[in-house]
């Protein structure tokens, strides 16, 4: 094959698809992270192995540049500014102890090999930040609301930009001809600069996306354009453009919020450009070098046990500052081990920098030795958060609201705030149905009006017709008629249940927000939607009305499919995983469903406690301590419901919750929802439980 054709554009980028396509699926079937995949897929393709791809191509740069970039500015999107907020002052500690430790271990590792203070002091940079790859394993444990893991989660905005400020002057150092004066002229227009992307960035998008309500494409380039500004902004000011392109991240992170657009930006960087960075570091791995620097295994050694050691030194000192018990210091350990996003961006930045003597600020045994760090934590870190995470208790020792499902979304505070609003005029409990077909919108109604009445309450059956640019345009007048011919069956089926019902018709442009907008109005308590089949559950339920509707809600949604009468279910199922306030309010949803029909419900945790024969993870005690804690919320309150509670060893949980189901007329499950590296997606469980039960099923989306 002609060399020039392998060096046309075009090739390049489709060889890279080809490989990010293939690689990391091939290598998550391992148990292996798919960025080691993507690393050796450079290797392999680089000038090493196949050598179909060159580094020093325009079009590899410059898709390597933007992965980098994005890379960052997804760094800073993960951080949840809010849970900084609530534990502000213990995340900035830990934030400063598990920076101050890996600097201080960096800085005398560089030492200790002889490398220049500089390089030293550059080289505890990079271990002093942090990753947070085992975010989806605390979330789908449900122990997120645990005080020491939003620390760890608050401290990463005081790791990553310590790191990346440090980074900036080194490398300004690192040219040459800088002096005391300079490096003052660099901080304090760090310092302005990083004012205006922070609080200039924030407003103007705030205020954009205002202006411009659902317009996602805009949106989408408008945040692509600040991380780019931001980007560009840094270089002009003398500093590193992924130092930018982090601040951008977190400025804009008010702006989307947990929104759609947010998860589209985050999409579109982790499927494409983020994978052509690390396709890129595999390229750059030069084979004999890093061969001969593993031959001399002493750096590399150093720096590992250095990153270990002092992340493991700054939990402890956290545990003693803040009386942590043993579980909570080591899933603080383990969450800040994983050194990938700003320390691979910060190692291939100081090693393509070059002062005019032609030298770079860290040779290939460093950057080696980073990339043999960056696959020993990534695997590390979050083995042992799933270890040690199970054991952390997250169920507060308040009372919960035991018999109403009025307030059982909210905060402790919130709920004593409801609850002396009680003996005022506190506004009743309103079920939204949002109704279009006649032949499954019986289902639907019936099981509103359950709750309704159990909760004193009343239903709103709202229907939603689309508008058009004329008010009396025929065809807007025939579905008008149509949607009051609905709410009048609506109506019917209420007073039957003796529900009082406030039929709603809405004209709308947009379905999903005319639901969220109508149920907001009328200060809704609970949304009930259905759909029509379980194929392609992934899709149907989180690409379109339901999705939108989820991420807008202020209030708890229920997706159902019911496949029988409401009122003829006798058996419900709920699978519990965790002890999270809306596993805990799914359990009540549950038993309130059961009371309005003298039904049974059934707990069922499945402990996956064996991954392998040999290995066991959850002791003994931790599953009594478990079940006991489950009993203890089942039985709160003065709910007369048969209550029982299921506890199986499985390794398949899907399998277990399916095979159990088919003795249940209903499941109910919690809607679970968790961060990766792409955005947000459907636990596999939940998928392949949706796709596989033969019964009815009511899923709670809890309010975002």
């Amino acid at each position: 094959m002609p060399v020039d054709f392998l060096n046309e554009p075009i090739i390049s980028f489709t060889i890279l698809l080809i490989a990010i396509f293939i690689v990391p699926p091939l290598f998550e079937r391992l148990k292996l992270p798919g960025l080691v995949g993507l690393l050796l897929a450079g290797v392999l393709l680089g000038q090493n192995g196949l050598n179909l791809l060159n580094p020093k191509s325009e079009t590899i740069k410059l898709l390597s540049d933007i992965g980098k970039v994005y890379l960052m500015f997804v760094a800073g999107l993960e951080i949840d500014i809010e849970q900084f907020r609530q534990t502000k002052n213990r995340s900035m500690g830990f934030g400063f102890l598990t920076f101050l430790m890996p600097l201080i271990a960096g800085i005398i590792t560089g030492h200790l090999f002889n490398f220049s203070w500089n390089s030293s002091v550059l080289i505890g940079s990079l271990l002093a930040s942090h990753t947070l790859l085992a975010y989806p394993i605390i979330s789908r444990l449900g122990v997120i609301g645990n005080e020491a893991v939003t620390v760890t989660i608050g401290a990463t905005i005081f790791t990553d930009t310590g790191a990346l400020l440090l980074l900036a002057i080194c490398v300004g150092i690192h040219g040459g001809d800088f002096t005391a004066f300079k490096l003052f002229t660099l901080l304090g227009g760090l310092a302005i600069y990083s004012v205006v992307i922070l609080f200039g960035f924030n407003k103007v998008g705030k205020e954009f996306f205002r202006r411009t309500g659902e317009e996602e494409s805009n949106q989408f380039l408008f945040i692509l354009l600040a991380l780019f500004l931001a980007s560009v902004g840094a270089q002009a000011i003398g500093i590193e453009k992924i130092v930018g392109a982090f601040l951008a991240g977190l400025a804009v992170n008010g702006v989307l919020g947990n929104s759609p657009v947010k998860e589209k930006v985050e999409f579109v960087g982790s499927v494409l450009f983020i994978p052509c960075f690390f396709v890129d570091m595999g390229l750059l791995i030069d084979i004999p070098a890093f061969i001969k620097t593993l031959s001399s295994i002493t750096l590399t050694v150093a720096i590992v046990v250095a990153l270990i050691s002092s992340k493991f030194v700054a939990a402890f000192l956290a545990k003693t500052f803040y009386r942590y018990n043993n579980s909570e210091m080591l899933t603080m350990w383990s969450l800040s081990l994983p050194q990938v996003a700003a320390t691979l961006a910060a190692t291939l930045v100081a090693y393509q920098s070059v002062n005019p003597a032609g030298e770079r600020l860290i040779n290939e045994g460093v950057l080696n030795s980073v990339i043999v760090l960056m696959l020993v934590t990534a695997i590390m870190g979050p083995i042992i958060t799933a270890r040690v995470a199970r054991s952390l208790q997250v169920v507060p020792s308040t009372e919960w609201k035991a018999d109403s499902l009025s307030v059982w979304w909210e905060s402790q505070e919130q709920i004593e705030t409801a609850d002396n609003r009680l003996q005022q005029d506190y506004p009743p409990f309103i079920v939204v149905v949002p109704i279009y077909n006649p032949l499954t919108q019986r289902y639907l109604l019936e099981m509103a009006a359950l709750i309704a009445r159990h909760e004193s309450g009343q239903i709103m059956p709202l229907a939603i017709t689309k508008a058009h640019l004329n008010m009396d345009d025929p065809q807007l007048v025939t579905a008008l008629a149509q949607s009051q011919e609905r709410l009048r069956l609506a109506s019917e089926i209420s007073q039957e249940f003796n529900v009082q019902a406030s039929p709603t018709i809405r004209i709308d442009d947009d379905v999903a927000l005319g639901i969220s907008h109508a149920s907001r109005e009328h200060n809704a308590s609970l949304v009930i939607m259905g759909w029509g089949n379980t194929r392609n559950f992934r899709a149907r339920l989180f690409g379109s009305l339901i999705d939108k509707v989820f991420w807008s809600s202020h209030c708890p949604v229920a997706v159902t499919r019911l496949l029988k009468s409401p009122t003829e279910i006798r058996r419900i199922l709920v699978p519990v995983g965790d002890l999270m306030r809306v596993t805990i309010g799914t359990i009540r949803f549950a038993q309130i469903l059961a009371d309005a029909n003298q039904a049974e419900v059934v707990l069922l945790h499945v402990n996956d406690a064996y991954r392998s024969p040999s290995q066991r993870l959850i002791p003994d005690e931790q599953v009594t301590h478990f079940t006991s804690q489950l009993s203890d919320i089942a039985n709160q309150g003065n709910l007369q419901v048969n209550t029982n509670i299921l506890t199986i060893v499985g390794d398949d949980i899907a399998k277990v919750i399916i095979e159990q189901a088919q003795a249940f007329d209903l499941v109910v499950l919690r809607s679970v929802r968790y961060r990766t590296a792409g955005g947000l997606a459907v636990s596999e469980v939940t998928t392949q439980v949706i796709n596989n039960l033969k019964c009815s099923i009511v899923m709670l989306g809890e309010p975002q």
